[in-house]
């Protein structure tokens, strides 16, 4: 009895994790009633397709109308895919516009990141958001901020080849459900999975590459900055070329 009472437990709370997702991403929910019944069942959760979830709680089930990167979050789950789960707080998916114009993509998160369960929310995550808010005057919640991995490694050191491999479809998905206009690949990390390169990010930054027909800019990771803050000027020449080819991308939509 004690295994079945743990079992509905369990059960409830990966329901209410998933309503409570979807409810930061803004959606809405349409509640059924028990009809006055007094019992209650234990809740089903099951995919329609990947921008539909049905609950049910016994009677008529009701249909929650989802994003993709809502479906995406959903698939990835409280994930074990790697050896990484096993030292992570939080899992860090990613946060921002889901129909953004623009996308930053890291590494993996840091301390600060893993307490959170958000990218980029450290002194690198700063510096980030400087670089957004600050140099290219946009809104942090304008853009999209995600990782190459979504769990801290041990000691920060970088994601290893089977970890990047097992969080690499979930970074697939996320930016094939945004369709980003354009993608900024921070270090070498990111870039190097990106663009199935061993060129280092030295040689590579500055230089526009293509990440499924989507134009990518390497630059720069802002913890390198951190560290060697007199290369600020080689990354702020990049944002300009990404400022400026937005600029471009805008114009007609503007103009129309």
């Amino acid at each position: 009895m004690d295994e079945v009472q743990q079992e509905f437990l369990d059960i409830v709370v990966q329901v209410r994790a998933h309503l409570e997702y979807q409810r930061a991403l803004g959606m809405s929910f349409v509640q059924k009633s028990s009809g006055g019944g007094s019992g209650v069942a234990a809740p089903v959760v099951s995919m329609v397709n990947p921008a539909t979830t049905v609950f049910s709680s016994g009677e008529k089930p009701f249909v929650v109308q989802s994003s993709g990167l809502a479906a995406v979050r959903e698939e990835l789950g409280d994930c074990i895919r790697c050896k990484l789960h096993k030292g992570r707080k939080n899992i860090v998916f990613g946060e921002g516009n889901p129909n953004a114009a623009l996308v930053f993509v890291g590494e993996g998160p840091g301390q600060e990141e893993d307490v959170q369960g958000r990218p980029f929310v450290g002194a690198a995550g700063q510096l980030l958001t400087d670089i957004i808010v600050k140099g290219m005057q946009l809104k942090r919640e304008d853009v999209y901020i995600c990782n190459i991995v979504k769990c801290r490694p041990p000691g920060n050191r970088n994601p290893e080849p089977d970890e990047v491999e097992a969080c690499e479809p979930f970074l697939i998905k996320q930016l094939r459900a945004i369709n980003p206009k354009i993608i900024i690949g921070l270090g070498n990390v990111a870039v190097k999975t990106l663009l199935k390169t061993k060129e280092g990010i030295t040689s590579l930054r500055g230089n526009w590459k293509t990440y499924q027909g989507i134009p990518l800019m390497p630059t720069f990771h802002p913890a390198y900055l951190l560290r060697t803050p007199s290369d600020k000027r080689l990354v702020w020449e990049d944002i300009k070329k990404v400022m400026a080819e937005l600029e471009k991308i805008k114009k007609p939509r503007d103009g129309g």
